[in-house]
């Protein structure tokens, strides 16, 4: 949520202070800002491969500069930046969308080249709308921009497109789709309040900052989050060891059996089992967090816990896991031993022929492959003076105990406990 959140705090608190009279902007440094932060913007999506914030980037300079260039002089004077701010209502929401719906490739020639030359055909459509011939047959060159709302349609446009971006982020929960949500809203209001001059151009500025945000973001979260389980990573666990303060325990995990699953139902199946276990280890209680540790490990904080706090919790964990199934599909047919050729038995008859097929078409059974895991857990409190790695080391430890003593069970460093009841491990 912090993604979400953050961005949306910003754009308020920013809008606070510009229209409560606690900053004044003038036209020349917010214009110097825009172009500083457009630059600044473009080029770490560039270095990061994010041409979807680099688009989106482009999106906004194209809209600043439409509305800049066909209004003549002051925002309140009349020309052809009404209609240019009729379109860009229009076509902005709309590429936000197409940018936001777009799946990430880099910066292919095949990927970002339609995109680009949809920009290019936009922008002369804008500019044959924005001709003066064609303002004057609508009326817009006595139209103040000051006086004249936007219409209808755009503020539709504008709100769709901000409900489909949100409901993006909930399903997918990506920086880039927070950042464009809160980018398109702050270039609404910078349309709103006139679309030229030291406010809007202050709005535009801070919706390619929140682009810019988005790469950070991004790459802050490949950094020190696990792609596969999504689950923070094993630099994010070493960083919070360093701000751990006894009393605290941590809790090795680890899957059995995970490599005779990967040899017996591929890497797929490997990953699917990994993403499942983490989906119960980002739940777990007693205050825990949980990292992937590396492999099929995972690491579990209880900032503030003694092991004897944290048995209940964990325990919990197992069963939880020990209860969950996952669904398989029937084996490849191409990998069953295939029997004689068909082709050089025609001297069966046409109904052992007709019972050949019917045992072709009919499609195995789905399996259930049942998930076990092994944790060791150790502790350190402030009667004795233990390092974060020493207590790694002791929870590895009784992690080798769990395995030894037959797998699928709690172990602590402080003393052995009795195997659970229930189902034996099962392959995984």
């Amino acid at each position: 949520m912090k993604s979400l959140l953050t961005p949306g705090i910003g754009l308020a608190a920013f809008a606070a202070l510009l229209h409560g009279g606690l900053i004044a902007p003038s036209l020349g440094l917010v214009t110097f800002a825009f172009y500083g932060v457009l630059i600044a913007g473009l080029l770490l999506a560039w270095r990061f491969h994010s041409s979807r914030i680099f688009l989106a980037l482009l999106v906004l300079f194209l809209a600043e500069q439409a509305i800049s260039f066909f209004s003549t002089g002051h925002p309140a004077a009349g020309g052809t930046g009404r209609i240019a701010m009729a379109a860009v209502g229009l076509l902005a929401p709309f590429n936000f969308v197409l940018l936001s719906l777009r799946q990430e490739k880099g910066f292919v020639f095949s990927s970002v080249a339609p995109v680009g030359l949809l920009l290019f055909v936009q922008s002369v459509i804008v500019a044959v709308l924005c001709r003066p011939e064609a303002a004057a047959a609508h009326g817009s060159l006595h139209q103040p921009l000051a006086s004249a709302s936007l219409p209808f349609a755009s503020v539709l446009a504008f709100s769709a497109a901000g409900v489909l971006l949100l409901t993006r982020y909930v399903l997918f929960h990506r920086p880039v789709e927070s950042g464009l949500l809160w980018s398109l809203a702050a270039s609404f209001l910078a349309l709103y309040f006139g679309g030229t001059g030291p406010i809007p151009t202050a709005y535009f500025a801070l919706a390619a900052f929140l682009l810019a945000g988005a790469v950070v973001e991004t790459s802050y979260l490949l950094a020190y989050h696990d792609e596969l389980t999504t689950l923070p990573s094993r630099r994010a666990f070493r960083e919070a060891l360093r701000r751990l303060e006894p009393p605290y325990s941590i809790a090795i995990a680890d899957i059995d059996h995970f490599k005779r699953c990967n040899d017996a139902y591929g890497h797929d199946t490997g990953d699917e089992v990994l993403r499942l276990v983490a989906s119960r280890l980002a739940r777990v209680s007693g205050d825990g967090r949980a990292y992937r540790y590396g492999g099929e490990e995972f690491a579990i904080i209880f900032p503030g816990k003694t092991a004897s706090d944290v048995l209940e919790p964990l325990e919990k964990l197992r069963v939880g896991i020990e209860a969950s199934r996952l669904r398989l599909r029937g084996p490849d047919r191409r990998q069953e031993p295939r029997g004689p050729d068909r082709r050089n038995q025609r001297s069966r008859g046409r109904g052992q022929t007709g019972h050949a097929i019917r045992e072709l078409a009919r499609t195995p059974a789905a399996a259930e492959l049942s998930i076990t895991i092994s944790i060791g857990v150790a502790a350190a409190t402030k009667a004795r003076d233990s390092s974060p790695e020493e207590v790694i080391a002791a929870a590895d430890k009784a992690l080798y105990r769990a395995k030894a003593a037959g797998r699928n069970r709690v172990e602590s460093s402080v003393s052995p406990r009795r195997r659970p009841r229930g189902s034996a491990a099962g392959i995984a």
